[in-house]
C-alpha cells in the first residue's frame, strides 16, 4: 500500500477511535504508535523508537520525553504526546521546547501531537533552540495532500538529516507566505 493509502485509510479511523480515548496512554496506544508505524518506525523497538526518553532539565531530573525517534543509537525527532482531545497551544510546546534545547544529542526534530494534528518543530531560528512556529503541520482530519508528500520526507526510508534545514526552511517561509496571502485576501490593504 502506498505512504498517501495508508495515511488516508488510518485518517478515517481517527474520528471514531478519538471518542472512545481519555486518556493520554489510550492516545499514545491507538493513534501515535500507528502513526510512528507508518512512518516506517517500529514503535515496539527501542532502538527505532525509545519511549520515555529521558531529557533532564537543570535541576529537574527525570523529565522525560514521550518517544525518540533514534538513528545510529541517537535521538533525532522528538515527540511529546497529549490527550487527543488537548488543543496544541503555547504552554504544551513549551514543554518540548525545554526537551528540544537540553538532549545534548542530534535531535533536529520535535512534535508536538495530539494523535489527530502533529505540529513539527525545527531550530532554524537559533541553533539549537526549537522555534516558536512549527515548520509543518498535520491534522488527519484535514488531509492536504501537498502536506503529505512532505510528511513521506519523515519515513525512515526518506529522512535525510543533511535536507532537513533546507526541507523546513522551504516549508517555514511557504506557510508564511500563504497565511499573509490569505490574510490579504481577507482584509486587502491599501
Amino acid at each position: 500500500m502506498d505512504f498517501i493509502d495508508e495515511i488516508r485509510n488510518f485518517a478515517k479511523n481517527v474520528p471514531s477511535l478519538s471518542t472512545k480515548i481519555l486518556t493520554e496512554e489510550g492516545t499514545k496506544n491507538a493513534l501515535i504508535m500507528p502513526f510512528i508505524r507508518i512512518l516506517g518506525y517500529d514503535p515496539f523497538n527501542p532502538n527505532e523508537v525509545n519511549p520515555e526518553y529521558i531529557a533532564d532539565v537543570g535541576v529537574k531530573q527525570g523529565e522525560k520525553i514521550d518517544y525518540a525517534i533514534m538513528k545510529d543509537n541517537k535521538p533525532v525527532i522528538l515527540i511529546e504526546c497529549k490527550t487527543v482531545n488537548t488543543d496544541l497551544k503555547k504552554e504544551h510546546a513549551s514543554q518540548l521546547f525545554r526537551y528540544f534545547t537540553v538532549t545534548n544529542t542530534p535531535a533536529r526534530v520535535g512534535i508536538l501531537t495530539n494523535g489527530v494534528i502533529y505540529q513539527f518543530y525545527t531550530d532554524l531560528d537559533e541553533p539549537n533552540k526549537m522555534d516558536k512556529k512549527p515548520f509543518l503541520e498535520i491534522n488527519l482530519l484535514e488531509i492536504k495532500e501537498p502536506l503529505i508528500a512532505e510528511l513521506k520526507k519523515f519515513t525512515k526510508q526518506n529522512l535525510n538529516l543533511d535536507n532537513l534545514e533546507t526541507h523546513a526552511t522551504q516549508l517555514k517561509y511557504t506557510r508564511e507566505i500563504i497565511q499573509r496571502l490569505n490574510e490579504e485576501f481577507a482584509n486587502p490593504s491599501e
